[in-house]
């Protein structure tokens, strides 16, 4: 597996926990920034980790600013993306085993670090499903495939 992350200046701590966490689980990773904690625009970190998601050069990646919101959003325009917004553990399992969500984002204002861990972890070892989630995964990519 290979992982894009990426956060700007308000998920800079918990962008730290995770990469330390793709370390201790010997999953490769690329990290996209930002290096300042001085305020940054989120749409110019999330973009280019959705299309390398979204083009295949990556197999997933995380996203993290303050709340998650702006990097799910951005993330979000880029076709082929389910990025999901995270701050709990049950929802990481779902996401990935229901929705086979491609982009994981966090909000470092909302949730601290052992659990931003606990969530990556989950999300990163979840597969997907399939069966009955596959159709509705699939009308998605349809639509997609339509009207984007």
């Amino acid at each position: 597996m290979k992982v894009a992350i990426a956060s700007d200046h308000g998920g800079i701590n918990i962008r730290e926990e995770i990469k330390s966490l793709l370390e201790e689980l010997n999953i490769e990773y690329v990290d996209f920034g930002c290096e300042c904690k001085t305020s940054v625009d989120y749409p110019d970190y999330a973009l280019p980790v959705a299309e390398k998601v979204a083009n295949g050069e990556f197999d997933k990646g995380i996203l993290i600013c303050g709340t998650g919101i702006g990097m799910s959003i951005a993330a979000n325009k880029v076709k082929g993306i389910r990025c999901a917004l995270v701050h709990d553990t049950f929802s990481a399992k779902a996401t990935r085993e229901h929705n086979d969500s491609n982009i994981l984002a966090m909000g470092e204002r909302v949730i601290g670090p052992g659990l931003a861990r606990d969530i990556a972890k989950i999300w990163l070892s979840t597969d997907f499903e399939g069966g009955r989630h596959e159709n509705r995964v699939g009308k998605i990519t349809k639509y997609e495939a339509e009207h984007i």
